[in-house]
């Protein structure tokens, strides 16, 4: 008898993109950050009820905030919290990557985007881009770029 494969595909373990954050940005590193959520807030992620367009990431004394993430709370949650839907979250990192952020958001001008938020081992991710901002030739050149690539593409498949 075949055995059953327990994984689940690796789309289904995605909550949210920030599809924006590719067009507005140059990614130049990646990071995996923990995030501190509520109860509630859980609830609503394995929901699939969360954005990150509107959000940023800040460093305050030495830990590293997210900002503006929108969680949009159930109705069946407890009755007795009120919850807030855009409150600032902590994220979980080693002490070695905040310094190593610090150092590049402050000194040499970096920004911190979040990119995707999603399930690793039943825990929620956050993956964070330190990014540069494009200007908007940039941008316009990245979508020139991206549409001879699809125009390529077509030709060759075609003959």
């Amino acid at each position: 008898m075949a055995k059953k494969n327990a994984k689940k595909p690796d789309g289904s373990s995605t909550i949210a993109l920030n599809r924006k954050a590719r067009h507005d940005f140059f990614i130049e590193d990646r990071l995996e950050a923990g995030i501190v959520l509520e109860g509630w807030e859980v609830k609503s992620l394995r929901a699939g009820k969360a954005q990150l367009s509107e959000s940023y990431v800040l460093l305050r004394d030495g830990e590293v905030w997210l900002f503006g993430a929108h969680v949009s709370p159930l109705t069946t949650a407890s009755t007795h919290i009120r919850p807030d839907p855009t409150r600032t979250r902590k994220l979980l990192l080693q002490r070695s990557e905040i310094n190593r952020l610090i150092g590049a958001v402050e000194r040499k001008g970096y920004t911190l985007v979040p990119l995707a938020l999603y399930w690793k081992r039943g825990r929620a991710k956050l993956e964070i881009g330190l990014a540069k901002g494009k200007k908007e030739f940039d941008k316009r050149a990245t979508d020139k770029d991206r549409d001879w690539q699809r125009e390529r593409g077509r030709i060759l498949k075609h003959g």
